[in-house]
């Protein structure tokens, strides 16, 4: 029953895991952040907010290493999940 009762909650978290989308870090709320991005909570995310409003838009990724508490670890394992869009400007499709 154990057994069960951790597979099922292993499932549970994979899913919430698999149901995060990328996120603007050039508008995205510091909740919209932390919600998204893996290893990220809400006060590093405000960080993020705070300095991207004091030093504008990030221009590439590896920028966030600026951020009190992000590192290149953290950067790496959410590539993937980080967007650059500038405020404004609309991605092609």
């Amino acid at each position: 029953m154990k057994f069960l009762l951790t597979l099922l909650a292993t499932c549970m978290l994979a899913s919430l895991a698999w149901a995060a989308e990328p996120v603007n870090v050039n508008t995205a709320s510091a909740e919209e952040i932390a919600e998204s991005l893996n290893g990220v909570g809400l006060i590093k995310a405000a960080r993020i907010v705070e300095y991207r409003q004091a030093n504008g838009p990030f221009t590439h990724v590896d920028e966030l290493v600026n951020v009190k508490g992000i590192g290149i670890r953290t950067i790496d394992k959410n590539k993937e999940m980080i967007l650059l869009q500038a405020a404004g400007v609309q991605a092609d499709n």
